[in-house]
């Protein structure tokens, strides 16, 4: 009799240890769960919020038939200017295809597909092969500008004629270490809106020799037949 109270006993305490075993796993599974599914909660959460990216990291997206760019002019003459075109960047010091003076993209007014990249030094280069360059671009082309260190010296009537034909009202005032971004196209019957400028002032200057870094985005129109 003893024997048998005995070994109730032991299964009940066996019981028991296993129903509060039993018990504790059980909430810390739930909480496990719950944690899990908080944390899932919150990524969805920050993932709604996030804002969306668009093409060349631009504020906005841009409307149909439109094509997104962003620009920046070089820094000083340490870090060289970014021009980018419907997510593509098609020149920076990174793509190492920038170099000092008036750097060019040229893209295709329809397609929005890239066609040519060029630096022309305007303080110890020739404005002549640059006058050679703006003349061959094709109607219809967009056509991308952006100074790095010194892109004025060098400049002549002709070459910012040429400019100025694209669209600029800024290239006749560029001067020496001024820094400047320009969107413009060959063909086009009216001033471009897509222009930034910024004179070179010692006493305005973020650098000792240079002014800021002049920066633009925007949407360009798909030229159209």
């Amino acid at each position: 009799l003893i024997g048998a109270a005995k070994l109730v006993v032991v299964v009940a305490i066996f019981l028991l240890t296993f129903y509060v075993i039993s018990q504790v796993f059980e909430i810390k599974m739930d909480a496990n769960l719950g944690h899990i599914f908080a944390r899932s909660a919150l990524d969805a959460a920050a993932r709604s919020t996030k804002p969306p990216r668009y093409k060349c990291g631009i504020s906005k997206s841009c409307p149909e038939k439109h094509f997104a760019f962003k620009m920046a002019s070089g820094a000083a003459n340490v870090v060289g200017p970014k021009i980018c075109v419907e997510d593509n960047v098609l020149m920076s010091g990174v793509k190492n295809n920038v170099g000092r003076g008036i750097n060019v993209a040229l893209v295709n007014g329809k397609t929005g597909e890239p066609l040519d990249t060029k630096f022309f030094d305007m303080w110890g280069g020739d404005v002549a092969p640059f006058i050679e360059f703006l003349k061959s671009i094709q109607d219809g082309t967009i056509v991308l500008m952006a100074t790095y260190d010194d892109g004025a010296t060098k400049l002549n009537d002709e070459a910012r004629q040429l400019i100025s034909e694209l669209g600029s009202t800024s290239i006749a005032n560029l001067g020496f270490r001024d820094n400047w971004v320009f969107c413009g196209g060959k063909g086009i019957k009216t001033k471009s809106p897509f222009e930034q400028h910024i004179k070179n002032n010692k006493d305005t200057n973020k650098y000792e020799g240079w002014p800021e870094v002049v920066e633009m985005e925007g949407c360009i129109p798909q030229k159209q037949d």
